[in-house]
């Protein structure tokens, strides 16, 4: 059975247009999928309304990618199978849009003081209609020859605890977790192995993650060893977390996972989100 409970469109930060998604995804045989888009439900509300006229055993669930800070770093929290209107969830798209817009004036104020000329203005050029992001910034310096490639971009000067890597504007953990279980939806820390926590970091994560109503962990998250996957099931298990897996598909790379996760097997008492979905 595959499944894809993380992905991206053009709605944020990914290079297929909702429908291109949803194609994507028959095309590859899924049975679940959700848009999880950064801190926007327009990917999903466009493939909803596509998804209504096609003719698919697959199920599409609600789904978001909220941005926030815990403990001085940034954390992504994946909210599936929410109602996208309810004014928790209203609310915090707000919230979080507003978050990104003084976000991205923050990190073009701070690009033009390292000489890059005109950044913020050639970021929001390159997102045309979404909010700037990060990858739009890197795209600018692409393209005007300050680097190679993105990754050269956010190595240098916009991935983590670099210039362009600006925390302060999101909400902390408490209050998206809310938000998501507000609107009934499952709150999910998104690919814990990321954040390169040490393991007590991680735990405590986890503890205060969990102590805001929190529900499940990913165990895949796009690519990534047997090993790790089977430390985030014990991790979910000690914790009686439930568990999510996804691509965070983004586009076609040769880096990247591509659309659509097999379930694993599971640990003994270790429970699927997917299976709210899965089971009528």
């Amino acid at each position: 059975m595959l499944i894809d409970f993380h992905t991206h469109t053009t709605a944020s930060d990914g290079a297929l247009t909702p429908i291109e998604m949803i194609d994507r995804a028959v095309a590859n045989s899924l049975q679940l999928i959700a848009i999880t888009d950064h801190d926007t439900v327009a990917g999903y509300k466009a493939a909803a309304e596509y998804y209504t006229h096609i003719s698919s055993a697959m199920r599409l669930v609600p789904g978001i990618e909220f941005s926030c800070c815990w403990s001085g770093t940034t954390i992504h929290i994946v909210g599936l199978g929410m109602d996208v209107d309810h004014p928790a969830m209203v609310e915090g798209v707000k919230v979080l849009q507003q978050a990104r817009s003084d976000r991205s004036e923050v990190i073009g104020q701070r690009l033009e003081k390292l000489g890059f000329t005109g950044a913020l203005a050639g970021a929001r050029d390159k997102a045309g209609a979404r909010q700037v992001g990060r990858p739009d910034f890197a795209a600018w310096m692409v393209e005007c020859g300050h680097v190679q490639d993105a990754n050269e971009a956010f190595t240098k000067f916009l991935g983590q605890g670099k210039t362009g890597d600006v925390k302060a504007y999101w909400p902390d953990l408490a209050q998206v977790v809310d938000w998501v279980s507000e609107a009934g939806g499952v709150a999910i820390i998104a690919h814990p192995l990321k954040y390169r926590f040490t393991r007590m970091k991680l735990r405590r994560l986890v503890v205060d993650f969990k102590s805001a109503g929190g529900r499940a962990v990913e165990i895949i998250s796009g690519r990534q060893t047997k090993d790790q996957t089977a430390q985030l099931q014990r991790l979910a298990e000690e914790f009686e977390l439930e568990v999510s897996l996804g691509s965070d598909f983004h586009r076609d790379s040769s880096y990247g996972a591509e659309l659509g996760v097999e379930l694993p097997a599971l640990n003994t008492g270790t429970e699927g989100v997917w299976q709210r979905w899965s089971e009528g």
